[in-house]
């Protein structure tokens, strides 16, 4: 209750403070809106092409062996525990939403450090069947001794993405459309 009493404004100034703090939340709440903020808790892949400038990693995935098995979160987000998930994923999330708000986005789309760590790890604990079972990493000559200090991709340079540098990469893909934010009562009273 003291707490209230230090942040609380003067009594003429209590509308005014009231309404510019509502104005702030209301507005707040529009972002979230707008910027589809709740579809990032879930795993669906079609959640990264929000923004347009994923479009190319999305319908190279969507054309790969790896659409049957994994989502997007499944390579690119930690999986040690729920919260380092949601975590990394609030911390990469706020990140990229910075860079398009902005558009600062570069034109190719390269991985960060803390990223290729953890879909390293993700290639790994998918696949770690291939990687320690004797019989199966014979199929390679020296395939475990190829392995330290190294990440997958660099022998597997196109999985699951392939050779992205456009959608010139994938002229067929079809990616899915993002959907308006307009309202429908906002397009009826605009309309001519």
């Amino acid at each position: 209750m003291r707490l209230f009493k230090i942040f609380k404004p003067p009594g003429k100034w209590n509308f005014p403070v009231i309404l510019l703090l509502g104005t702030f939340c209301g507005l707040g709440v529009y972002v979230l809106y707008l910027s589809k903020a709740h579809s990032y808790l879930s795993d669906k892949p079609e959640t990264c092409v929000n923004c347009h400038v994923m479009a190319p990693q999305y319908a190279t995935w969507n054309h790969s062996s790896h659409r049957e098995w994994a989502t997007c979160n499944d390579c690119h987000v930690p999986h040690d525990s729920e919260f380092n998930k949601y975590y990394f994923k609030a911390k990469d999330g706020l990140y990229h939403a910075t860079m398009f708000t902005l558009r600062k986005e570069p034109q190719v789309i390269q991985i960060k450090d803390a990223g290729k760590k953890v879909v390293h790890n993700n290639c790994v604990r998918c696949h770690t069947q291939q990687v320690t079972d004797p019989k199966l990493a014979a199929t390679v000559k020296n395939h475990h001794e190829n392995m330290e200090g190294r990440v997958c991709w660099e022998c597997h340079r196109e999985v699951p993405h392939g050779r992205v540098n456009s959608l010139s990469s994938v002229p067929n893909a079809r990616v899915p459309l993002l959907s308006s934010p307009v309202p429908e009562w906002l397009k009826e009273m605009t309309k001519d």
